[in-house]
């Protein structure tokens, strides 16, 4: 208080009223920062950053995943108490009433294999699918994604003005073509109209993807696809406003392939370096 009012009044009385010895002041203010002070400055640099390039919608937790990836290392709580202070926020969720229509009678054969367990220990064995709807001033545009459980990478997309089957198999397929290995995989869907009609089912039967499809009336049995959305429209889509489809289509372009995707697979290069160190040791003594 007394560095920051000292232009308006004398040290020497502000250091009597608030009984501060005036060498301590002024030894206080030629003190070098501390590592700490240092560290939490070069932090916040790299927070900054971070949250610039996010266009501000990253809050803490995020922020800390992201510093970790790049091998920083900081606890939520700092780096809340260091975006507190300098004035940086995330957007926060939007809560909404949802309304949908009622759900197709799922296919005789297909369960729910998943079972909401949004788990999976490798890649190419569990992905989950699901359509959302962006609107533009020249009408809405529909977006399918294909979600690698394992990584959380949107392994498969696609966009059209209609929801329809095709626009759906486009988007399987685009992560049918990027698939590795040839076992099967689980796909997970809702009952929705696309997910149940034949073309759909025959494609999934003849590229060894199994179908698995939620219950009526759970739609927590689809969340990890639901999570999805929600976060890409938290981060992007609520912060726009599209004048036509097109511009729609090369911004949400830009958010799947030049943000998310980015972003996840350095979080599995982690992961995996992390457990890799954690083997290594037990490797060695057997």
């Amino acid at each position: 208080m007394i560095e920051r009012c000292r232009s308006d009044y004398p040290v020497g009385m502000m250091c009597r009223c608030l009984e501060v010895s005036t060498s301590g002041f002024y030894a206080w203010v030629g003190r070098k920062p501390g590592p700490r002070a240092r560290a939490n400055a070069g932090l916040l640099e790299r927070i900054r950053e971070i949250h610039e390039d996010s266009k501000g919608v990253i809050g803490a937790p995020r922020m800390q995943e992201d510093l970790v990836d790049e091998g920083m290392h900081a606890s939520v709580n700092r780096v809340a108490r260091l975006m507190a202070r300098a004035g940086l926020q995330g957007w926060p969720r939007r809560t909404r009433r949802r309304f949908g229509g009622k759900p197709g009678a799922r296919p005789v054969g297909i369960e729910n294999r998943l079972e909401r367990d949004f788990h999976a220990n490798e890649p190419e064995t569990k992905w989950v699918t699901d359509i959302t709807e962006i609107v533009t001033q020249e009408g809405k545009l529909y977006l399918c994604v294909v979600v690698d459980l394992y990584s959380k990478l949107v392994v498969g997309w696609s966009m059209h003005h209609r929801q329809d089957r095709h626009m759906v198999v486009r988007a399987v397929q685009m992560a049918v073509w990027q698939r590795r290995g040839r076992s099967e995989v689980i796909l997970h869907s809702d009952r929705g109209g696309q997910f149940i009609s034949g073309t759909y089912q025959k494609f999934l039967g003849g590229n060894a993807l199994v179908s698995s499809m939620s219950a009526v009336g759970h739609c927590a049995d689809n969340a990890a696809c639901e999570g999805f959305f929600g976060m890409l429209k938290r981060e992007r889509v609520h912060h726009r406003c599209y004048r036509t489809r097109d511009e729609a289509r090369a911004d949400l372009f830009d958010y799947l392939e030049r943000f998310h995707n980015p972003r996840m697979r350095r979080r599995v290069a982690r992961r995996d370096r992390e457990f890799s160190a954690l083997i290594k040791p037990s490797v060695e003594t057997g």
